[in-house]
């Protein structure tokens, strides 16, 4: 698993080499190792950057001396920047992953929350269509939306044709900025795809109070993992490098599908956070014992996504299982937290 063959390799750097490509939330863990593959393939990538992390030297080349990525300051709440940055660098795909991501923060500071994930979406998705309507240089929009907008169902799995009906700030900004972004393809018919994404893991990730990367380091720092819900809960752990496949290949068939097009990408693998803890334990070979905190709330108890979408319409799977994917992810925090 992992590797694609050679002549997918050859197509996608065809498909990429000399391509302007915008990626938004690009010092997050997809964000990163995006603009790096974007890179290797060839692409001329602008990436857009609110916060300057300076931990985030650690994830590669993206911010090394010889990149050849453009980096550019600026919120996705400012409309006329996005305009702007759109329109100089004559942007041809864009892939908006900028958001606020976490769940608790979502709910302690709920009015940030929409302001990033639907100002955002709506300020982004209305510069495009600006331009678009001049230029016509669009080849593909790539959306990242969220499992968390389908919210709580007693059916699963999620399909793409379920209602989108999020609870909780978080949820409900994802529900929201994927509808925007439905409306936009639909209406605009801007090339827009939108991908729904079970939770991504993998190098790069440095937000430690989610569960691999809060795992690992505690096992590497000597303390015993801490588990903020009973340990119960079922979620499918996406590994990063899967994560960006999907991106590219969506964003590869976006001009064959239909614009505002929603497909699920996830591991295909149910487990729950105990499951996942001991998982990390046994790679670790670690004999630490979780403590079980179960202070967690307003979250969903069990998601879990249906990708035969994906695999019948973009000939997309995934590649990583989870114990494949925990042992470049827990190499990776073991250079850098040592």
């Amino acid at each position: 698993m992992g590797k694609r063959s050679a002549m997918e390799a050859v197509e996608r750097l065809k498909f990429w080499k000399g391509k302007r490509v915008l990626v938004t939330g690009a010092t997050g863990v997809v964000g990163l190792n995006l603009v790096n593959t974007l890179e290797k393939h060839g692409a001329e990538t602008v990436a857009i950057v609110r916060d300057w992390v300076p931990k985030t030297r650690y994830h590669g080349n993206f911010f090394g001396n010889d990149s050849s990525v453009v980096i550019v300051r600026g919120e996705l709440e400012d409309f006329n920047f996005l305009t702007r940055t759109m329109a100089e660098y004559e942007t041809q795909v864009i892939f908006h992953l900028g958001a606020q991501t976490l769940v608790g923060v979502g709910n302690v500071s709920p009015l940030t929350t929409f302001r990033a994930n639907i100002e955002g979406t709506w300020n982004l998705l209305e510069a495009a269509r600006i331009i678009e309507c001049s230029s016509h240089q669009f080849e593909a929009i790539c959306v990242a939306s969220s499992d968390k907008s389908y919210g709580s169902s007693k059916v699963l799995p999620y399909t793409e044709e379920m209602p989108l009906a999020g609870e909780h700030p978080y949820d409900v900004s994802k529900s929201c900025c994927d509808l925007i972004a439905r409306s936009y393809g639909i209406t605009y018919t801007l090339p827009i795809s939108i991908a729904r994404m079970g939770n991504i893991y993998g190098p790069g990730d440095l937000n430690f109070n989610r569960i691999i990367p809060g795992t690992i380091r505690s096992v590497l720092e000597g303390r015993p993992p801490q588990i903020r819900s009973n340990g119960t809960p079922i979620r499918e752990y996406f590994y990063v490098e899967d994560a960006v496949d999907a991106y590219l290949t969506m964003a590869e068939h976006a001009k064959k599908g239909r614009p505002g097009d929603a497909y699920n990408f996830s591991s295909g693998e149910k487990r729950s956070v105990l499951d996942v803890v001991q998982a990390i334990l046994t790679e670790m070979k670690s004999d630490l014992k979780p403590v079980i905190r179960d202070t967690a709330h307003h979250e969903i108890q069990n998601q879990y996504l249906s990708i035969m979408k994906a695999k019948k319409e973009l000939d997309w799977n995934p590649r990583y299982s989870l114990e494949d994917g925990l042992i470049p992810t827990i190499a990776w925090y073991k250079k850098v937290i040592a």
